[in-house]
């Protein structure tokens, strides 16, 4: 066998002097091979990929141990050292792209950045090497994206970005920490895909870090699970999947949904909660010097659908479809260009002010980037209570606390975290304090903006169970966007296929799932990866 490229022996991560995250772990990565770590938000994960470089945050201490890429012990390494390193021999995918990416920078100068330090790359040859890693991430015309900024991006969109300036460094190791998270299925697959085909090319090793076990089935050579802070079983994928060994593993496999599920669900009708007609919302392109309206790009170009009282329609699509501006719009989040909003009779068009105001403890949405909808200075019990304390106004002081005390344990938190800032969290305990902050004012219709893909498997059974026992108890209405199918065959009722920005195929789950009817929605269930724990061999991913 040849020797490891990067080698890791009894490292310990501690925060605070007290905290041990990263208990006396010890793995190795090969060279052209794919390393899957795989395990519980807040397990450790991504603090032991931000150890092999250093970049762990002021509280944290290394506390013994050894990195070795190829014999450089890289805890030995000055940061100036370190600097050549990062980026070049050690690309890295961080999991949140809106708060990797700076704001003020475009994504062409972003891109270049990384060519310009490692590889003392001219502007014109710069410039081409940038469109084609865009154009090798699949950002469509490349041309023109390249001197959008961040906020100008969907949330898939930003992570090609990210994916892109890691490749740019062509580095031996690349540490991809939730790669595919915020992708459509037929995009991820292509993602990974490129991976795959980069690593033939080059003889780059892949590190992945995912809460997806069936995407870590189809790509990953070995796998490694980590439960608080140490690593309990390791062992190659065929070997993994067909006979896991510890009871952590099992339970894992044992949350992943199933596409089937959809197949004994029962559907009655119900009188409809929410009513959409011929809705629009499309942005403007303005060009020249007095910045005149040329076109508009169509984001939402007359969508209709209705959502039933105590029922989930999931919304479906690629990443830039509309997906997230249909349902921003649809809360008045963001301007809309035409059509009509009914939410348990009220009209919405043309409410502003007190009488929208009066209309927001209805209606709640659970953002796509937890981190960036969070007030980065507000305590976790504060951002919680914020809502109530708006929309709420008789309910006391006490009243809030004891509220904020029963969300935090319904999204399973502990109590204590209402006191700590949302950089303390890891990507997964985020996204659950959002959702605690959506269910605060007990609203009738739920937004759910990919409410659970920051989550790992387990995590994320729980909060579709949480998110079903809510519906029955309460009957509270979900708009369920997301690019997993296999969540939308556990919690959905109707599904709705969005393509740009029209919805081209709507019904029924089951009929949608296992019948659909448009070529489109045909190719988004042929990419969804799937976990077959019957054969020894990897299901290869569809190009």
């Amino acid at each position: 066998m040849n020797n490891p490229l990067l080698s890791i022996e009894h490292l310990s991560v501690t925060f605070n002097h007290s905290q041990k995250v990263v208990d006396d772990i010890s793995f190795v990565i090969y060279p052209g091979e794919t390393f899957a770590l795989v395990g519980e938000s807040g397990s450790g994960k991504s603090i032991t990929a931000l150890s092999v470089l250093r970049l762990l945050p002021n509280n944290a201490q290394l506390d013994a141990g050894m990195v070795n890429l190829q014999g450089d012990n890289l805890l030995q390494r000055s940061e100036t050292e370190l600097c050549k390193i990062r980026g070049r021999r050690i690309g890295f995918i961080f999991q949140d792209p809106m708060s990797s990416l700076n704001p003020v920078m475009t994504i062409g100068e972003q891109i270049a950045e990384v060519l310009a330090i490692h590889f003392s790359l001219p502007g014109k040859a710069a410039q081409r090497r940038v469109l084609e890693l865009l154009q090798q991430v699949e950002i469509t015309n490349p041309e023109q994206r390249i001197k959008d900024f961040p906020h100008q991006m969907s949330g898939g969109q930003r992570q090609r970005v990210m994916i892109a300036i890691a490749l740019a460094g062509e580095p031996d190791l690349l540490i991809a920490d939730e790669p595919t998270t915020s992708l459509d299925v037929t995009i991820q697959a292509q993602i990974l895909a490129l991976l795959k085909n980069l690593q033939q090319q080059t003889g780059m090793a892949l590190w992945l870090i995912s809460h997806d076990l069936a995407l870590v089935s189809t790509i990953a050579d070995r796998v490694a699970v980590m439960q608080s802070g140490k690593i309990v079983e390791t062992g190659l994928t065929r070997d993994f999947f067909n006979h896991p060994e510890h009871p952590y593993t099992q339970k894992l496999l044992n949350a992943l949904p199933s596409m089937e599920s959809c197949l004994m669900r029962q559907t009655q009708d119900k009188p409809p909660l929410l009513q959409v007609n011929d809705f629009s919302c499309h942005y403007p392109i303005r060009k020249g010097i007095f910045k005149r309206t040329v076109d508009y790009v169509r984001a939402v170009d007359g969508v209709s659908f209705e959502i039933q009282q105590g029922k989930t329609l999931a919304l479906v699509g690629e990443s830039g479809c509309g997906k997230t501006t249909l349902g921003k719009s649809l809360l008045n989040l963001i301007p809309n260009n035409g059509g009509q909003v009914i939410i348990d009779g009220i009209a919405l068009d043309g409410l502003s002010g007190e009488a929208l105001r009066r209309q927001r403890a209805n209606m709640q949405i659970v953002f796509q980037d937890p981190f960036s909808s969070m007030n980065p200075r507000m305590l976790v019990g504060d951002i919680i209570a914020e809502g109530i304390q708006a929309l709420h106004t008789t309910i006391s002081l006490t009243g809030r606390k004891t509220r904020v005390r029963q969300l935090l344990q319904q999204v399973s938190l502990p109590e204590d975290s209402a006191l700590r800032y949302p950089h303390e969290f890891s990507g997964g305990q985020r996204q659950r304090i959002c959702i605690a902050r959506a269910l605060a004012v007990d609203p009738k219709l739920i937004v759910c903006d990919e409410p659970t893909s920051a989550l790992d498997v387990s995590v994320q059974a729980q909060i579709i169970s949480l998110l079903k026992m809510l519906q029955q108890e309460k009957g509270i209405s979900y708009l369920f966007i997301t690019h997993d199918l296999a969540v939308v065959a556990e919690i959905a009722d109707d599904v709705a296929v969005m393509y740009q920005g029209k919805i081209i195929e709507q019904g029924g789950v089951k009929q949608v799932l296992q019948s659909p009817q448009q070529e489109y929605t045909k190719k988004l269930l042929a990419a969804v990866p799937v976990l077959d724990k019957r054969t020894s061999h990897r299901i290869m991913l569809p190009v």
